[in-house]
This record gives C-alpha cells, sequence and structure tokens, in this order.
C-alpha cells in the first residue's frame, strides 16, 4: 500500500518495489544496519540470527506454497533435510564446491518435491496434508535405512565448513554472512516471483481453482511448480543448515519444525513476503524470551 499523497503514474512505477524515497532511506538504512551485526553481538547472538536467517529463507518457500498457492505442506523440514544431506555428499564425497552445491541441492530438493506434489492435482485441504505428511516420514527413513553407510543411519554424518574459494567460513561471525546474503537474495526473488505472471497463477488457483483453471490456468503444471520451488527453497535452508552446524542427523528434521514453519506462515501473513519475515522473527524471539524468563 502507498503512503497517502503517492500516486503511480507509469506502469514502471508501478511494478516497482520500492516505490518511494523514504522506502528506498528505509531499505538502505535497513541493510546497513543488518550487516553490522556481527560488530556489536556475542556469539550466542548470531548463532540466534544465523538460525532466523535459515528459517527464513525456508518460510519463504513454503510462503509462496501455502500462501500464494493455498497448497498446505507438512513436510518442508523433510525437504530441508534432502538438502542438508545432498549439500554434505557433494562437498565431502563428490568433491563438490560449496557455492555449486548450493544450488544443486536446492534443485535435489526440488525434484524430491516434485514427487510428493503431485498429489496436489487431484486432492487438497485435509487430504493434501496427509499426503505431504507422508513427507516427513518417508524422507528420515530412507536417510537411516538405506545406503547408511553414505548418510550414517541415525547417528548422521560430519559436515564440513563452508567454503568460498580458499576463504573457509568457520565461525559464527562469517557464516552470519553467507547465511544473511543468501536470505536477502531469496526474498528479493520471493518478492518478484510474486509479481510475475506465475505468481498471479498462483494466487489464482488459491482464490478458486475451477475458475483459474477455466481462464486456461494449467493447474497441473503450476501446482507441481509451486511445490518444486517450495522445496528448492527448503534444500538451499537445509544445505545452509547443514554447513553451518557442521553434523546433521535425522533428528535435526523432525516434524514439529514442520509445523513451527507452517506456524510462521501463519503468523506473519499468509501471502506476504514480508510476514514470511516477521513470521521466523517473532516466533523465534519469542521462544528465546521464554526460554529465558522459564525457571
Amino acid at each position: 500500500m502507498l503512503p497517502s499523497g503517492t500516486y503511480n503514474v507509469s506502469y514502471r512505477q508501478d511494478m516497482a518495489i520500492v516505490r518511494t524515497r523514504l522506502q528506498w532511506v528505509l531499505l538502505i538504512l535497513g541493510l546497513i544496519a543488518l550487516f553490522i551485526v556481527p560488530r556489536f553481538s556475542t556469539g550466542y547472538g548470531l548463532s540466534i540470527l544465523n538460525g532466523m536467517g535459515i528459517m527464513l529463507i525456508s518460510v519463504h518457500g513454503l510462503n509462496l506454497l501455502t500462501g500464494y498457492t493455498g497448497q498446505i505442506s507438512l513436510g518442508q523440514a523433510g525437504f530441508m533435510a534432502v538438502g542438508a544431506y545432498s549439500s554434505a555428499l557433494l562437498v565431502d564425497r563428490a568433491g563438490v564446491p560449496f557455492l555449486l552445491a548450493l544450488p544443486l541441492s536446492g534443485l535435489i530438493a526440488g525434484l524430491v518435491g516434485l514427487l510428493f506434489g503431485l498429489p496436489s492435482v487431484r486432492i487438497k485441504g485435509f487430504y493434501l496434508a496427509m499426503a505431504t505428511l507422508a513427507a516427513q516420514f518417508i524422507i528420515p527413513w530412507v536417510i537411516v535405512h538405506v545406503r547408511s553407510d553414505l548418510t550414517g543411519g541415525s547417528s548422521g554424518i560430519v559436515v564440513s565448513s563452508a567454503s568460498i574459494g580458499e576463504v573457509v567460513l568457520k565461525s559464527q561471525e562469517s557464516m552470519y554472512y553467507l547465511v544473511m546474503v543468501v536470505a536477502v537474495l531469496m526474498t528479493w526473488m520471493a518478492k518478484n516471483l510474486a509479481r510475475t505472471h506465475t505468481g498471479r497463477a498462483f494466487v489464482a488457483i488459491r482464490d478458486n481453482d475451477i475458475a483459474a483453471e477455466s481462464m486456461g490456468i494449467n493447474l497441473f503444471a503450476y501446482k507441481l511448480l509451486a511445490f518444486f520451488i517450495c522445496s528448492f527453497y527448503a534444500g538451499i535452508a537445509g544445505s545452509l543448515w547443514a554447513h553451518w552446524m557442521r553434523a546433521i542427523n535425522p533428528d535435526h528434521f523432525t516434524l514439529m519444525d514442520s509445523i513451527w514453519y507452517v506456524g510462521m506462515v501463519i503468523v506473519g501473513g499468509m501471502g506476504s513476503t514480508a510476514g514470511a519475515v516477521f513470521g521466523p522473527v517473532s516466533l523465534r524471539l519469542l521462544r528465546e524470551v521464554v526460554m529465558t524468563i522459564s525457571p
């Protein structure tokens, strides 16, 4: 919504993300504040912010699926597990550079998401929730029981630190900059996607899929695309999680985590890019406050 007295006089101005001088100033100040935080924060504070940033990326994907397309998923943590293990195996076993393994992990998670998104063409609501819930149980089972020599089974595996060229990101501060750069980039991508033809098709499906189909929108293709994008975001988040934690096991990606991600979308505001930011931040801060004041 534009501030009072501000009008769009061209199509280019109407499509701009940042429209007023005040918004530009706030954006620049916000980015500056974001990247000087490590100068004034402790290691524990940075670890909380790193966790927020990774959750934010995953919630952006879920918001595109649930908030914009109207499809629900209770397997987001499972798709994060796919991204985490894919990145760990690509970097440590195949010798793939981290900057290449990061998007590849997202693509692998996206392809897995397509398989569990197939039922969305025929079912919705509670039944779709049950179908996606299967991912949350099947993926950890596969990790534990299939090729446990690679995944470490229930014990998990140790993951190397992320590296960019010769620079190894071992500290919380160095990982903070990586996580925040990726989070800002993925937020910008989510915002732009919502304004494209694809984003409008997602919204049309959410509002009334029968009407959307009558207007020529391919429900099968767009619903699967929404699941792919949602899982791609989860895979990116999982990759960052693996190299941030440096050790992963199936217990890091539980059903409760998937439910938390859905709650973050709802609390922040479904169908809002800003809501996908405020949801993880507010709930994570609330959790920290409760842990601090509880006896």
